[in-house]
């Protein structure tokens, strides 16, 4: 190391000594000189040797590293290679977005797109840019010239070492380094003068040459020394977006985003260790977007990450329907976030493949129903299914619903039969395919709804005999319906497809009870037997559908509600907790979007395709030109199914009431109602008269006692003055409706 000189300055003179004829710094291979040290002793050091070791130990020979917890554990070599070989995932040979066509054109488009508008940008602009270079080339090209003049004198070099010597009054080394400087600038003056010969020459050859020449050389030259001379805060070119622009998704864009939603587990997990999130597979293009499959820190649930999504949008500084986190396949605490290009309110779905002219559908097979945020298509199948659909108004449940009819519609061997008990006629277009169908809440459209429930029982019953006799010939070896039973003609076993649009209607009427224990039967029964339930509703609480018919639906989508109870009543408990949350979309704005479960081996958020009245009475179209084909289209004086006729039973009980008795026991009510109108009341039983005085609170069935022989007998029965009561209370509501 140069010592200061007498008078306490850095010796300058030295230090240029050193530079010029110093020998070289030795470069150490530092893996090498780790490689070479000692090992750290297995066990501790001996006493008597103490003074041996710290002879032979420095610093650079004491391992740092953490100490071992734990006795040695041996290597896991008796693994099956089999299982070693499905635990390694090889990375695939094309990225993820080459590997399929709908990916591959999205990113095309994505591209172009970009690429289109940049350029129609920047070429309206031309005008503003040319003058602009034309201002600030001349003071680029002074600039120019200065900086090569200054580079050939060599002046930067050693200019503060002379600088120094000149200030010390050391005349001896400032000569020596001006004599380095001047060495230095004899080449770069003639690498200067050449510079300055070759421009000269092409100056005059661009002159001679055509003027297209020159027109190219100043469209390179001119914006080149147009930034040379720009200010730094004065680009030429202006910004093309500001703020929304997509940027690529990054690892580091995803830890920030994820540490900016304020969860201690993940703060202070990548406080210990910068690490803790980590991505066991790249950054892809996935359709119109990128996919980052996040591993979090230990601990943490990617369904926490999912809980705010809102937060997370905010911390990309995206909308919130650009932003798709959802959990990955492999363990809870893998995270799948999938960032579109564009906002999914301002992506294009596709049109529906149904729509188009000559496309049927089979039951049987898996058909297009919704499209993924990343508008890969969903495929749903209706045979052996029971759906729900749930969600708050304004989530576009029936309109999902009715792509459901729309579809089995075009299979011309499919009947269908439903109710609408909103009354607006949302279903009216299906009416001519359709063997049956209710529209409305009032009393007699809630009593055929119950009247049909009733029948699929019976139906039920009728078709487990049909499979049970084409079991026995060997043509239903599953014991269920099978595509060639279906097609065979008057096999009675023909798909069934019965829908329901706001059921809570029904059930919260009068028939409530006793339509969903049926109901429920028919959906455990009928999913062999050919019958398809589909079910529209809004909250599914126990009130306004009944458990066992919500745990027994094997398939659900959840469009938008209002809270996690709404949400797990639709696609079962403990869904919220998992990540599969309806309670992300709005309803009306994100109408169609939704959770749908029971299709893949998890549950994910899809947007059911669009189907306006016109062109479903297109699809309604085609498929009343199949069923003609097909001799299976409805006929009008058969579309009616044969109804048990509504009676007034109170108005009945008091017309047959036994003289002046106070009271009646039911079975003698019954055999006095059967005698009425044998139609309605025949084979009724006590139980039932209660049943159906149960909607008419005034009339208490309670135990009636009368001697008969001399012994007291007690059975269920009603009073008259609560029949009267009841009457009087009934036709006091209708006067004053």
């Amino acid at each position: 190391m140069t010592a200061p000189d007498e008078d306490g300055r850095f010796d300058w003179q030295a230090a240029e000594a050193d530079l010029t004829t110093g020998p070289d710094a030795e470069v150490v291979d530092l893996d090498d000189a780790r490689a070479r040290r000692a090992p750290r002793p297995p066990t501790g050091p001996d006493p008597d040797d103490a003074d041996d070791a710290n002879d032979a130990e420095d610093a650079e020979t004491v391992d740092a590293g953490p100490e071992r917890v734990g006795g040695p554990v041996d290597m896991a070599d008796d693994v099956p290679a089999e299982v070693v070989a499905r635990q390694q995932q090889r990375r695939p040979i094309l990225a993820e977005w080459a590997r399929s066509g709908r990916a591959l054109r999205a990113a095309v488009k994505h591209q172009t797109k970009d690429a289109g508008y940049v350029a129609a940008y920047h070429g309206v602009r031309l005008p503003k840019y040319a003058v602009k270079a034309l201002a600030w080339a001349p003071i680029g090209a002074v600039r120019s010239i200065g900086q090569a003049v200054r580079w050939a004198a060599a002046e930067e070099g050693n200019w503060h070492l002379r600088q120094a010597a000149a200030s010390r009054g050391d005349a001896d080394t400032w000569l020596k380094l001006d004599a380095r400087r001047q060495r230095q600038s004899v080449w770069r003056w003639w690498v200067l003068a050449a510079g300055t010969a070759g421009t000269g020459t092409g100056v005059i050859v661009l002159a001679a040459g055509p003027s297209w020449w020159s027109a190219v050389a100043g469209a390179v030259v001119v914006p080149w020394l147009a930034t040379r001379g720009r200010p730094a805060d004065r680009p030429i070119t202006d910004r093309v977006t500001e703020g929304t622009r997509y940027r690529k998704l990054t690892a580091e864009l995803v830890r920030r985003a994820l540490t900016s939603l304020q969860m201690p587990a993940i703060n202070s997990a990548v406080a210990k260790d910068p690490k803790a999130i980590s991505f066991p597979v790249d950054i892809h293009r996935d359709g119109p977007g990128h996919l980052a499959v996040v591993d979090l820190p230990y601990g943490v649930e990617a369904a926490e990450v999912v809980a705010r999504r809102g937060k997370l949008a905010s911390a990309m500084r995206l909308p919130l329907d650009q932003v798709w986190p959802e959990p990955a396949p492999g363990h809870t605490g893998r995270l799948a976030l999938w960032v579109g290009y564009e906002p999914a309110s301002q992506m294009k779905q596709p049109a529906w493949p149904l729509l188009n002219a000559g496309v049927k559908v089979d039951v049987f097979k898996p058909f297009p129903f919704a499209t993924t945020p990343r508008l890969d298509t969903v495929s749903v199948d209706l045979m052996f299914r029971n759906f729900l659909f749930g969600g708050q108004p304004g989530s576009g449940k029936t309109f999902a619903l009715r792509d459901l009819i729309l579809a089995a519609a075009l299979d011309p061997r499919a009947e269908i039969r439903g109710y609408e008990l909103k009354g607006v006629g949302d279903f009216a277009v299906l009416e001519p395919v359709m063997a049956e169908y209710g529209n409305g809440f009032d009393d007699d459209t809630l009593a055929r709804c119950f009247g049909f429930i009733e029948w699929l029982y019976e139906e039920c019953r009728r078709r487990s005999k049909r499979i049970e006799h084409y079991a026995r010939l060997g043509k239903a070896p599953e014991n269920k319906v099978t595509p060639e039973l279906a097609s065979l003609k008057d096999s009675g076993l023909h798909p069934l497809v019965a829908w329901f649009d706001e059921l809570q209607e029904l059930m919260t009427s009068k028939y409530g009870k006793d339509a969903g224990e049926l109901l429920e039967k028919v959906i455990k029964l009928g999913r062999a037997l050919g019958v398809i339930i589909l079910i529209g509703t809004q909250i599914p609480d126990k009130d306004s559908l009944p458990t066992g018919i919500t745990r027994n639906v094997n398939s659900r989508f959840c469009l938008s509600v209002a809270d996690q109870t709404a949400n797990d009543m639709i696609l079962g408990t403990s869904a919220y907790k998992n990540g599969y949350r309806a309670t992300v979309f709005q309803p009306v704005i994100e109408a169609g979007w939704g959770i749908l479960r029971g299709f893949g081996p998890k549950a994910s958020a899809v947007r059911s395709f669009y189907v306006d009245t016109t062109a479903a009475g297109r699809i309604v179209a085609r498929a009343v030109a199949l069923r003609q084909t097909a001799g299976t289209l409805p006929k009008p004086d058969e579309q009616t199914r044969e109804v048990a006729p509504v009676a007034d039973v109170l108005g009945d009980l008091a017309q047959v009431w036994p003289g002046d008795e106070k009271s009646a026991w039911n079975e003698t009510l019954c055999g006095l109602l059967a005698e009425l109108r044998p139609d309605v009341y025949g084979g009724w039983e006590a139980a039932q008269l209660t049943t159906a005085l149960k909607p008419h609170p005034a009339v208490k069935v309670a135990d009636v006692g009368r001697r008969i022989d001399g012994k007291s007998v007690t059975r269920r029965g009603i009073k008259h003055t609560d029949l009267l009561a009841a009457i009087a209370e009934r036709d006091r509501k209708r006067s004053a409706d």
